[in-house]
């Protein structure tokens, strides 16, 4: 089973500023996953990065977690919310993992 996580700054690439309020970011990220009908967890992170000519940016980013998703519909997500954030790329990782569910009895 695999974890992928697509990560997504929110700063706009051609001013590389923040647009609009994190919460908004958040509610599109809600409105893409429930069209693809996965299930979903994010965080928001703070970060920085080189461009290729040098430049420094900081920026908030929201990382997108999904469990066991088959690789056209991340790409797929991936690139909706590439093109919704007017990003120029977003990253997408993936690791193997192991999971167990742990329930109380009553």
């Amino acid at each position: 089973m695999n974890e992928t996580k697509i990560y997504v700054g929110l700063n706009v690439s051609e001013t590389l500023i923040q647009k609009h309020d994190t919460e908004k970011y958040i509610g599109v990220l809600k409105i893409v996953c429930q069209s693809y009908h996965v299930a979903f967890s994010f965080c928001v992170q703070q970060g920085g990065y080189f461009h290729e000519d040098g430049r420094f940016t900081q920026e908030n980013t929201l990382v997108l977690s999904l469990i066991d998703a088959d690789s056209t519909t991340v790409n797929e997500i991936a690139k909706d919310l590439c093109a919704f954030f007017h990003q120029e790329s977003v990253m997408i990782t993936e690791s193997p993992v192991s999971m167990h569910f742990i329930r109380e009895t009553i």
